[in-house]
């Protein structure tokens, strides 16, 4: 009887112990989820915070240069359109390199989220 009393409680040993590393899996998996999505909150504020005094000063700037090239050329509209057309063909350089874009989103990305 001793060799099966040995086997049951070497048994209920290795129960307890898979048991304990579950949970403590499960608690691990929890913090990871955690920080990531901390980490993913934390960053979305930040961008949009920056993006909206980024823009506003943008909006400032594209303003005063269209004034002022519309007073160089005489033509406050010409100045506005010359500042939009600039806009625009900065637009369409971005969407050409958006692929190169997403590349090194992607790469930022998952070094931080499979770090």
């Amino acid at each position: 009887m001793n060799v099966f009393e040995s086997i049951g409680d070497t048994t209920d040993k290795a129960t307890d112990i898979g048991e304990m590393y579950i949970k403590s899996s499960h608690q691990y998996l929890k913090l990871k989820i955690f920080q990531q999505l901390t980490l993913s909150v934390s960053m979305i504020t930040k961008l949009v915070a920056i993006s909206l005094f980024v823009f506003l000063g943008l909006i400032f700037c594209a303003v005063a240069a269209a004034m002022a090239i519309g007073d160089a050329l005489e033509n406050l509209l010409l100045g506005y359109l010359i500042v939009g057309l600039l806009f625009m063909l900065i637009g369409v350089l971005i969407y050409l390199g958006r692929t190169t874009i997403n590349k090194i989103v992607i790469q930022k990305m998952g070094s931080k989220f499979f770090s």
